[in-house]
């Protein structure tokens, strides 16, 4: 059973998504969003389009890992050290990638010295641009390396010489190699050396045991995750709900189609505090927000969770 469950990778008690099937799965399925933290290469507006990894709230983490959706994984405990062997494989596989790639990249060049027109005028003045760039920062490190002050860096410290030597020699290698790219896989697992079996937990308890995870650990969080768990049964997705005064925002179905409906405080047991100020604030900013606030108490005895609905209504 285990080994059918998605794996929420936990490391310092932070809980991430990394394989896209698995954040497709996870909301189309299991209405469970999470926040998406990752940047995406190569795009301008970093702060509204954001990629892989998925941050985990702790009490989706909780729910999907009780409800045997999920399963915990001690992320920087299951890459053991790789064997000689296993590295030469993977630094072998590497350089085979590389090649390709050159392979490639020298067959369009070739194809393009044989296409004549504007974009094979562009693609010479982008290259030769380029070559100046190369050209005017190897000058300028020169300059430095025979400026008076390099020089007594130098005697003083003969193996920033060397570096920079390398370090030209290396931009010379650079220049004069064909153009490749790296590619870095978000999720690991298939590395020859990657091993969860002894790092993977099928339950909060044998996680905490473990020390990787500590939600929740006192009556506040099970009382969040009680109520997260029972609106999550009734088929709601939730987000968090700091920006509008609450614990949760409280969706009919997928927010990218709906807007909330709900901003929910979650009270810890029957017996708790609600102060008056707090019932007309809340009362006050759900309704400008065009949204009901949901107190949700928590019987902690019982696992039961009561509601109370408040809107602001103009008397006259």
């Amino acid at each position: 059973m285990a080994h059918s469950r998605l794996p929420i990778h936990v490391a310092n008690k932070r809980a991430f998504v990394w394989d896209v099937e698995d954040i497709a799965k996870l909301r189309s399925q299991h209405h469970i969003c999470g926040i998406l933290v990752g940047t995406l290469p190569h795009l301008s507006q970093q702060n509204v389009f954001l990629g892989v990894p998925l941050v985990l709230m702790p009490e989706e983490v909780v729910l999907l890992v009780e409800k045997e959706i999920a399963v915990l994984v001690d992320d920087p405990n299951v890459y053991p050290e790789p064997t000689s062997a296993q590295l030469k494989k993977w630094m072998t596989e590497q350089h085979a990638i590389v090649q390709h790639q050159q392979t490639l990249f020298e067959a369009n060049v070739k194809d393009n010295k044989d296409v004549k027109g504007p974009d094979r005028a562009m693609s010479e003045e982008a290259i030769r641009k380029r070559k100046e760039r190369e050209l005017r920062r190897q000058q300028k490190l020169l300059e430095q390396q025979n400026s008076p002050l390099h020089l007594n860096d130098e005697q003083q410290n003969p193996s920033a010489s060397i570096s920079t030597s390398q370090a030209l020699s290396h931009t010379e290698n650079e220049t004069n190699s064909s153009s490749f790219n790296i590619t870095v896989p978000a999720v690991s697992s298939s590395l020859e050396w990657y091993n969860s079996s002894s790092c993977s937990y099928t339950t909060i308890e044998s996680a905490k045991e473990a020390g990787i995870w500590d939600y929740p650990s006192d009556l506040h969080d099970r009382a969040k995750c009680g109520v997260f768990r029972d609106l999550w049964e009734q088929g709601y997705f939730m987000g968090g709900g700091i920006r509008f005064g609450g614990d949760y925002l409280i969706y009919p179905g997928d927010p990218l189609r709906y807007h909330s409906h709900f901003a929910a405080t979650v009270i810890d047991s029957p017996s708790s505090d609600l102060l008056p100020m707090e019932i007309v604030a809340h009362g006050r900013l759900g309704t400008a927000t065009k949204k009901t606030h949901l107190f949700c108490g928590w019987n902690d005895d019982k696992k039961q969770v009561s509601y109370l609905s408040v809107e602001w209504a103009g008397f006259g």
